[in-house]
């Protein structure tokens, strides 16, 4: 999979752009501000249908235009396909697949498939749970696209209720009852779509765990025992508990462990689970207004050597092990025989001359490959490709 083609109008600091790729590593050089983010924020948006710099949509709007517009155009073997994205501020997006309009924006998910490697990717390790969440939600989303509707299922669900609980508290608090009726139906569906999102991540967790072992070694060139752990706010059962909590140093989690099935995880028992959960939580959770159970509070653990990678972990092992869960997101996604296209924002420039080496041997085989770097000699000769120079909103070949 890669990009023939892609094209901006108002977004971000372009007013217009016409960018024409291949396959191979495509390298775009500038100083900052200069807009070379920009375009690998645009390509990301098209596989993702969100930024990895900012939560909405406004800023990515140029200043003074009422709309920006992505159309890429993707190739998959011997198909082609012509993406379109209209982003309106204030409104509801569209998106267009070859010329037509689609019902909604989610269709066009999992056309584009990217791995993007930023600096912003350090919060993996050292940022809240929200952030670990996102990384799993999204890889699921590109490996499973369907699962983009799960998940927005699932937040639609859990919106609405997390409001019935808000009302009710506040009418008990003012001396009233408050309206409980509907909160067990309100129940049933957060299970049913939670257990769904709960199954899904822990299958992912159990094939992470070895491929981010695998890369972790390969990007800090050290033997070092990584672990992946997932917390979640439901009491599971102990038949589908992950793997539990890191062993001593020199020791490797075996995935899986605890678990028939790690594939498979029974979505009927975690359902009954999170049902039970609920019941127990209810009078907290309208003391509080907020729903405290479910997959919306969960977190991954990581750690190295037995001691958690968050507090503990230097700047360089915090480096590669984020490096490694984006090199394992990769893998992951090779094996299903979704070849992503990779992104690597201003990376180079956080990495020691011997770590810029090994990820530039890992990720040199991808089908296509598209850098920024602020100084050319950031980027490792193995990268060799064409050249752009980023300047003043305009991207032409270099010479």
């Amino acid at each position: 999979m890669h990009l023939t083609h892609l094209s901006l109008v108002d977004f971000r600091s372009y007013p217009a752009l016409d960018l024409t790729l291949g396959p191979g590593v495509a390298t775009f050089v500038g100083g900052n501000g200069q807009g070379k983010t920009n375009v690998i924020e645009a390509i990301s948006y098209v596989a993702t249908l969100a930024s990895h710099r900012v939560a909405g949509d406004a800023p990515l709007v140029r200043d003074g235009a009422s709309r920006a517009v992505i159309r890429a155009r993707i190739v998959r073997g011997d198909r082609a396909a012509l993406v379109e994205i209209e982003i309106v501020p204030g409104k509801a997006n569209r998106a267009r697949l070859n010329r037509a309009p689609v019902a909604r924006p989610r269709d066009i998910v999992g056309l584009l498939c990217t791995v993007l490697f930023a600096p912003e990717d350090l919060a993996l390790v050292k940022g809240d749970p929200a952030q670990r969440r996102q990384f799993l939600d999204e890889l699921l989303i590109a490996r499973t696209p369907r699962m983009a509707a799960v998940l927005a299922d699932y937040d639609r669900v859990l919106k609405q209720r997390s409001t019935l609980l808000r009302t009710a508290g506040t009418a008990r608090r003012a001396g009233g009852q408050g309206d409980l009726r509907t909160l067990d139906v309100w129940d049933g569906y957060l299970a049913a779509h939670g257990a769904e999102v709960l199954a899904a991540r822990l299958a992912l967790v159990d094939a992470l765990r070895p491929a981010v072992a695998a890369a972790y070694e390969a990007v800090a060139g050290a033997e070092s025992a990584t672990a992946l752990d997932y917390r979640s706010s439901v009491t599971l059962p102990d038949i589908l508990h992950a793997s539990g909590p890191p062993g001593p140093p020199g020791q490797p989690e075996q995935p899986g462990a605890g678990r028939p099935d790690p594939a498979a995880p029974d979505r009927t028992m975690l359902a009954e689970a999170i049902r039970a959960d609920l019941e127990a939580a209810r009078p907290r959770e309208v003391e509080r207004g907020m729903t405290l159970v479910g997959p919306h509070r969960d977190d991954l653990l990581l750690s190295i050597n037995g001691l958690p990678a968050r507090g503990y972990a230097s700047h360089g092992e915090s480096w590669s092990l984020a490096l490694a869960l984006k090199l394992a997101s990769f893998d992951l996604l090779r094996a299903d025989d979704r070849e992503p296209v990779l992104l690597l924002d201003d990376v180079f420039a956080e990495l020691d001359t011997r770590r810029r080496g090994r990820l530039a041997e890992l990720v040199a085989s991808a089908e296509q490959v598209l850098v920024t770097a602020a100084v050319e000699t950031d980027v490792p000769t193995e990268l060799t490709g064409v050249r752009y120079a980023v300047a003043g909103g305009e991207v032409q070949h270099a010479h």
